[in-house]
């Protein structure tokens, strides 16, 4: 695998990085503070990586997104806080029961926020994913949060989501979904619909435990974001098949009005730029996040 090379956009002598530790929830875990040389802004932004292990880069493949975005802001002028997830490094804790998308999320994306008020005023929840879905929660708890970009945020049911995007694969990679991959998710989708689903029900999407998807009925990160006293930035990728323009983009749109929603068609769940449909293939393809998402964010900016 060839190594990671940075942007064209990004300029590492316009910013320096040093290493820290965010403690939360008798947790450590490491992270990059990247610090423009001279800044342009007193605004910063606090990294939220996406569903699963990822490490503070987003590492997918021989890409790294979250890096590309640093680094594309850094160079603009703007700090930016990034760190691992605590599963980054111990993976097998997503499996354990007790396990929730809000313990993995808030505890560290608070601790990140409080990190980075030490060297800005103003700051900017930046999340992917399923960090895109969980920022709204963290600016509703966390007063110091002055902005949320919610990049490719799902908003359909995650376990439905999953359903669809194993159709979608079983018709344009049938070689990753083997023979009875979709009814498995149906039937697992169906476990976590069910009244009966308890702290004790096991076969569920993912092999994530029954505290997962207990956790995620409490929470509306649309609702959560419409209460929100903060901008909000909402990117789509339009070429995404895992977070889509067709079934999770409207409840952005209706559901948050005051936000502002910026479609690039060309993108892929990563945001990076391509042509034709998406696969799995394009994660393992070198590539960097689209310009233009670092000079959407930038206008953004408040």
């Amino acid at each position: 695998m060839s190594p990671w090379t940075p942007p064209a956009y990004a300029d590492p002598a316009t910013f320096t990085e040093r290493d820290l530790t965010l403690d939360a929830a008798a947790r450590t875990v490491p992270g990059t503070l990247t610090l423009p040389t001279h800044p342009g802004s007193r605004t910063g932004v606090a990294l939220l990586p996406g569903a699963g292990p990822f490490d503070r880069d987003g590492t997918s493949g021989p890409n790294k997104p979250l890096k590309d975005l640093a680094w594309g802001l850094a160079t603009q002028g703007i700090a930016v806080l990034r760190y691992d997830k605590p599963t980054a490094n111990h993976p097998e804790a997503m499996l354990e029961p007790g396990y929730t998308m809000t313990a993995e999320y808030v505890p560290h994306g608070t601790a990140a926020v409080r990190a980075l008020a030490e060297y800005v005023d103003r700051i900017v929840l930046i999340g992917h994913s399923m960090g895109g879905k969980i920022a709204p929660k963290i600016a509703a708890e966390e007063p110091l949060v002055a902005g949320v970009v919610i990049m490719a945020g799902d908003t359909q049911p995650m376990h439905h989501a999953a359903v669809r995007v194993m159709r979608h694969l079983a018709e344009t990679s049938p070689e990753a979904v083997p023979p009875g991959t979709i009814e498995l998710f149906q039937h697992q989708a169906a476990a976590v619909d069910s009244p009966d689903l308890s702290p004790e029900t096991t076969d569920l999407p993912f092999g994530l435990p029954a505290s997962f998807w207990l956790d995620l009925r409490t929470y509306d990160p649309v609702a959560t974001a419409a209460k929100l006293d903060v901008p909000i930035l909402v990117l789509q990728g339009g070429r995404d098949y895992q977070v889509t323009v067709a079934d999770d983009l409207p409840a952005w749109r209706t559901g948050v009005p005051n936000a502002t929603v910026t479609v690039l068609d060309a993108d892929n769940h990563l945001f990076f730029p391509g042509t034709g449909p998406s696969t799995p293939a394009d994660y393992q393809a070198e590539g960097h996040v689209d310009p233009e998402v670092i000079t959407t964010i930038l206008n953004w900016l408040p």
